[in-house]
């Protein structure tokens, strides 16, 4: 993989439908719109998360974050939002990828993992086989109160790298990434897209300022390409 190619960028936690148009307008690849979940972020209603995504051009995708952990319940959470893709941000308890694929053909799958620890790696490669892309974020499951993404933390980049070598699907990258330490996280992962919450806000708002920074040095990507 060529470490210079522009990665595909994510904006989650998107609030509004300003947010969404902002976002996409900075450059952004995709929104993540985060439906209910145990703690974290950018939580808004399944009618706003509709809304969102039934005025995103495409080829723009629109990600449902579903802490939903069953397939029956994650078929029915899309079908109340109808998003492209569906963000599984919690491991399934019925192994049900093939149920979901049934019911939503024509819907990309996204599996979360939380990097942890070494068995992180033979989670995403088990996941692998049933996902159209993988997700490496902060977040540790196995708290009291799950912590399932938006935590603003990093988390050990070199096994996110192991797990992007040793998979066949797309990698995205999250977790603490900002404006400042994109390029490191992009030259020591090389992952398909990053995904970024926190760090391009301010006080909770989506800010123009920092978008526009963050574009910046990923357009300056491309200058040793």
């Amino acid at each position: 993989m060529n470490p210079t190619k522009i990665p595909r960028i994510k904006i989650c936690c998107i609030s509004s439908t300003q947010e969404a148009k902002l976002a996409i307008e900075c450059g952004a690849d995709a929104l993540g719109l985060v439906g209910s979940m145990p703690s974290g972020p950018g939580i808004i209603s399944d009618a706003l998360i509709q809304k969102i995504a039934k005025n995103t051009p495409p080829p723009i995708a629109t990600f449902l974050l579903s802490s939903q952990t069953d397939a029956d319940s994650i078929i029915a959470h899309y079908h109340k939002v109808q998003t492209t893709a569906i963000q599984l941000v919690d491991e399934l308890t019925d192994n049900g990828y093939q149920e979901i694929r049934k019911a939503l053909p024509h819907v990309k799958l996204i599996q979360v993992i939380h990097v942890i620890d070494e068995s992180s790696i033979k989670q995403a490669i088990d996941a692998s086989y049933h996902v159209d892309a993988i997700l490496l974020d902060s977040g540790n499951p196995n708290l009291d109160i799950k912590e399932l993404g938006g935590t603003g933390r990093t988390h050990d980049w070199d096994l996110s790298k192991k797990i992007r070598q040793q998979i066949d699907i797309p990698a995205f990258l999250a977790g603490g990434i900002t404006p400042q330490n994109i390029k490191q996280a992009h030259e020591h992962v090389q992952p398909f897209g990053i995904d970024l919450c926190s760090s391009v806000r301010t006080n909770g708002k989506l800010d123009k300022e920092k978008l526009t920074l963050l574009f910046r040095e990923i357009n300056s990507l491309i200058r040793h390409s």
